[in-house]
């Protein structure tokens, strides 16, 4: 039964993340993209706060995004060398979709921060599980572009944090399994 990846359980039992630098076409159309979005929406959110947000990076804006993470990590930056400016700017154009969560928290909620931050946390995993279920492989990054404050006053508003980048497309070689924790170091009874 969970070798089969037909079921929910076996899916998410083997589902991987991918390098988005080796993700490749075709990636998720904008339907399929708005339907992992819908998925991603249906996580726990204690009060009913969608204390998340989501900002799509297309295919046609995806130099302009370079340009503006360039831009930020220059100004953060002023001695960067070519080669960490073409990073940068490579950074941008991975895998055929990108995702950016935003996690924002409501200051003035009964729902504590910290639940209203975890419930960005999920929303950032069921969208990258909602990728692997819809036949694509997904890859969940940060680095310094999601705590640069230029980069989130580009993406956000004011008081938002990146919760990550997600890259979305097909595996453009075989991924490769981590090691997974032994549940009998994680897991204890009470």
């Amino acid at each position: 039964m969970f070798n089969d990846r037909s079921t929910p359980l076996s899916l998410l039992l083997t589902r991987r993340s991918g390098k988005p630098r080796d993700m490749v076409a075709p990636g998720p159309t904008a339907g399929q993209v708005a339907t992992i979005l819908r998925v991603a929406a249906r996580v726990p959110d204690h009060g009913k706060l969608s204390p998340w947000r989501f900002v799509t990076i297309a295919a046609d804006r995806r130099a302009a995004f370079g340009d503006m993470l360039v831009a930020a990590y220059v100004a953060e930056r002023p001695e960067a060398r070519e080669r960490e400016i073409d990073e940068v700017r490579a950074f941008a154009h991975q895998a055929p979709a990108l995702v950016v969560v935003l996690s924002r928290v409501d200051p003035a909620s009964k729902i504590p921060p910290w639940e209203q931050e975890l419930s960005a946390g999920a929303a950032t995993g069921y969208l990258v599980a909602a990728a692997s279920a819809a036949g694509f492989v997904a890859g969940w990054l940060t680095g310094w572009a999601a705590y640069s404050p230029d980069v989130i006053a580009a993406l956000g508003e004011p008081g938002d944090r990146i919760a990550g980048f997600v890259f979305i497309g097909s595996p453009g070689r075989d991924l490769e399994e981590r090691p997974r924790p032994d549940l009998a170091e994680i897991v204890r009874a009470w």
